[in-house]
């Protein structure tokens, strides 16, 4: 059986797994710029209060941390999705594949509180794909 279809919804997924990367990646090029820690904070000065300068701070210093987050989930989800996409070449390994691309975009959608949706919805449909499909049992004459 072709697994054709699976195979592409998981590049897809891949690729919009990456942009989680790029995006991580950027928040750590932001991370330390007092320049831009300035603008946000002079947007609307007079009406911020102390408490909310504060978290604004704190927010703007864990900007590193969340990109560097950002961009190992990228990663891990990336290779397991590669690795699920090798296991449906050949229809080898199709059932773990599923199982795998469920958890992994599941756990996305899960854990980013559906802002990883996208991603987490080209990994699932071919994780059920990868379970429900069967191999189509070829009849020959002789069996009637």
């Amino acid at each position: 059986m072709r697994r054709t279809v699976e195979v592409v919804l998981i590049i897809i997924g891949v690729f919009v797994y990456s942009f989680g990367a790029i995006f991580g990646g950027t928040f750590i090029a932001l991370d330390g710029n007092q320049e831009l820690l300035n603008e946000i904070m002079m947007v609307n000065p007079d009406t911020m209060t102390d408490e909310e300068v504060r978290i604004t701070e704190i927010m703007y210093t864990s900007i590193g941390v969340i990109g560097w987050v950002l961009i190992a989930v990228s990663v891990i989800c990336m290779v397991l999705g590669i690795i699920a996409a090798f296991m449906f070449k050949g229809n080898k390994r199709p059932k773990p594949a599923g199982i795998i691309l469920l958890i992994v975009g599941g756990l996305t959608i899960l854990i980013t509180a559906g802002s990883g949706i996208f991603a987490g919805i080209f990994y699932i449909i071919p994780g059920i794909m990868g379970l429900v499909r069967k191999e189509s049992q070829e009849v020959s004459m002789n069996e009637y």
